[in-house]
This record gives structure tokens, C-alpha cells and sequence, in this order.
């Protein structure tokens, strides 16, 4: 697998490098590969979570289990009393 980076990347993966904090350029792309990795199956979860609260939020405006917030403060006492 080939793949082009910026020069500021370069120089950043030959600075992790020369720091000791990796043997090679094979351990930085690796390790970055699995932040981004990690980073993107959060934010699935985290997407997944807000669809599902949507979908409970409008099931619950359905049923008439809601409240109307007319005004900021009305929305500061609301906040105020969770």
C-alpha cells in the first residue's frame, strides 16, 4: 500500500521518531491509524445515541409527554431544576 503525505506530516512522523516514542514510521502510522479508528467508531456510537434519543423524544411529543419552553427563561429554570 502506497500513500503520499504532506511534508509537515513527514516531518512530524520523522519527529515521533527521533523521539523515541516509536522505532519507525510503520509504529506512527499504526498508531495514528488506530486513534482515528477509535475516534470514528465514538463518533458512530455517539450518532447512534442522538438518533435514538431523537426517535424517543419524538415518541414521547407524540404522546403528549412534553413541555413548551417559550423563553430563555424559561429554558434557564428548566435547566435549573434537572
Amino acid at each position: 500500500m502506497n500513500f503520499s503525505l504532506t511534508p509537515n506530516l513527514e516531518i512530524f512522523i520523522r519527529d515521533c521518531t527521533a523521539s523515541g516514542d516509536y522505532n519507525n514510521a510503520s509504529e506512527v502510522v499504526r498508531e495514528a491509524l488506530r486513534l482515528l479508528k477509535h475516534n470514528e467508531e465514538q463518533r458512530a456510537l455517539k450518532l447512534e445515541r442522538l438518533r435514538a434519543s431523537i426517535h424517543d423524544g419524538d415518541e414521547a411529543i407524540a404522546k403528549g409527554d412534553s413541555i413548551t419552553l417559550t423563553s430563555d427563561q424559561d429554558l434557564d429554570v428548566f435547566f435549573a431544576e434537572l
